[in-house]
């Protein structure tokens, strides 16, 4: 069996980016950084930390950080001088997806619900779920719709709304049952 690009990423390879890391602060090799996650600070909860550094996945420990401003800052071990902490502004933070936190039966990271198969109560195939946008009042999925969609859709925005629309998720079959209108 031949493939072709990148050989598929093993488990142990798949990462979870968090946030990112901005400029540096200060001249002891502080850095400014973004948080991707709900609670900005929780961040600092998922340990170890990862950068990609040419292609490969080197761990960082954080010694130590704080609030500042508006956002927040941190010091990395063995980062001591300003001119070593900017050589990692704007990289991206990664951590282990065993580092998270395990969820009750009905909650679900988003990444869980990408390529899951979504169906309508009347057993109609909409598609795919492609992503995932966060407006403000609800979340939407994003399902793009097959090849040969009866109803000429080429992508669905359903709101993520439970029991008004989105009635079960099963992550076993990797599949989502909706209450939706296939015309939409």
């Amino acid at each position: 069996m031949s493939m072709k690009g990148k050989e598929p990423m093993s488990e142990q390879d798949e990462k979870i980016v968090v946030g990112k890391f901005g400029a540096t602060y200060g001249i002891r090799g502080w850095l400014k950084v973004f948080s991707y996650t709900d609670n900005p600070e929780s961040l600092f909860d998922y340990r170890p930390w990862f950068i990609k550094h040419k292609g490969e996945w080197v761990e960082k420990k954080v010694e130590s950080w704080k609030r500042h401003n508006k956002g927040m800052v941190c010091k990395l071990e063995g980062l001591e001088v300003r001119e070593d902490a900017h050589l990692l502004t704007n990289f991206e933070i990664a951590i282990d997806p065993a580092s998270l936190p395990e969820l009750s039966e009905d909650e679900f990271y988003w990444r869980e619900l990408f390529g899951m198969q979504v169906f309508t109560t009347k057993g109609y195939n909409l598609g795919e779920v492609s992503d995932v946008l966060e407006t403000g009042s609800n979340d939407v999925l994003v399902v793009k719709a097959n090849l040969k969609d009866a109803f000429g859709q080429k992508e669905r925005l359903i709101p993520y709304l439970e029991e008004q629309v989105i009635k079960k998720v099963d992550r076993e079959a990797q599949r989502i049952e909706v209450d939706w209108d296939p015309g939409f």
